[in-house]
């Protein structure tokens, strides 16, 4: 028996299957075992270590909460932004005009092609050389500059890939309709390409979220993971505990992103459904009309 892409285990494929299973299962945990072993050595599992997040609300206030506030601020400007942005670049990407069609994907290739962090370092240097930004903001502008570039040039050729990856006949049925090609682009090519992106966009706005570490690392930025130093310069040491602590939140931020995208997504599906079923009643009604009448 075979499904579409492999064959289905037999019962001795799966027996080993099993025992593959039980035996990653218990490398996994000798290594969780060993891992413990040296943090409770290191005194890294003691009590005090951990109780600060439980029983002083100050962590939460000072320097915890304020670093997510920063981070959903320089995610969400980036998002705001790139978003756009990418579709601009995307859909010149997919330009008849050679003259459009060449610089744009000039420039998309040119910012994919520089790490991002790169990208914040040369906006600081440019914000600080040639601009009135206070150095209070500038981490925050350097930050959100860079994001914008690198992920605007992604998310340009996802809405590319996204276009194209369309039956061609979308588009013909357009022109003869006589729509135009930015007609065809805004009300027909992108509204459907939005399905097929959006598991990609999503997963670029996760980068987003997770890139902003990038600017409290080099730039001085305070977001959420920067605030590590203060935590563990105020609170005996406690690294492990507060890296744990900040990729719990990271994990839950992008979850909940992650599930808001999930819904949005199920409701453009559920919608597109709708309105097929909408256009097509018409057409069965009338035939189910003809039919009753030449019966008679």
């Amino acid at each position: 028996m075979t499904s579409v892409l492999y064959d289905v285990p037999g019962p001795k494929a799966k027996r080993r299957n099993v025992l593959y299973t039980i035996v990653f299962l218990a490398a996994l945990g000798l290594v969780a075992f060993w891992v413990l072993s040296a943090m409770a050595d290191k005194n890294q599992l003691t009590a005090e270590k951990w109780s600060p997040f439980v029983t002083d609300s100050q962590v939460w206030t000072t320097y915890l909460i304020p670093g997510l506030t920063e981070t959903l601020k320089a995610a969400a400007l980036s998002i705001l932004i790139a978003l756009p942005l990418g579709a601009a670049l995307g859909i010149g990407r997919l330009s008849d005009h050679r003259w459009v069609r060449v610089p744009v994907g000039a420039v998309v290739e040119f910012f994919r092609a520089i790490p991002v962090l790169l990208l914040m370092i040369f906006a600081s240097q440019v914000y600080a050389q040639f601009t009135p930004v206070s150095s209070d903001f500038r981490p925050l502008y350097a930050v959100v500059t860079g994001l914008v570039l690198y992920n605007a040039s992604v998310i340009a050729e996802v809405v590319r890939a996204g276009v194209l990856s369309l039956p061609r006949g979308q588009g013909d049925a357009a022109v003869a309709l006589g729509m135009r090609k930015g007609q065809t682009m805004l009300y027909v090519l992108l509204p459907q390409a939005v399905t097929v992106m959006l598991p990609a966009l999503v997963s670029q706005l996760v980068v987003i979220v997770k890139d902003t570490a990038l600017g409290g690392a080099m730039l001085g930025f305070g977001e959420l993971l920067s605030q590590n130093r203060q935590i563990t310069a105020n609170y005996g040491a406690n690294t492990i505990a507060t890296f744990t602590v900040i990729a719990l939140i990271y994990i839950g931020l992008n979850a909940l992103l992650t599930s808001l995208a999930a819904l949005l997504e199920k409701r453009l599906r559920q919608g597109r459904k709708a309105a097929a079923v909408k256009d097509v009643a018409p057409v069965v009604n009338v035939e189910m009309g003809g039919a009753s009448t030449g019966g008679a």
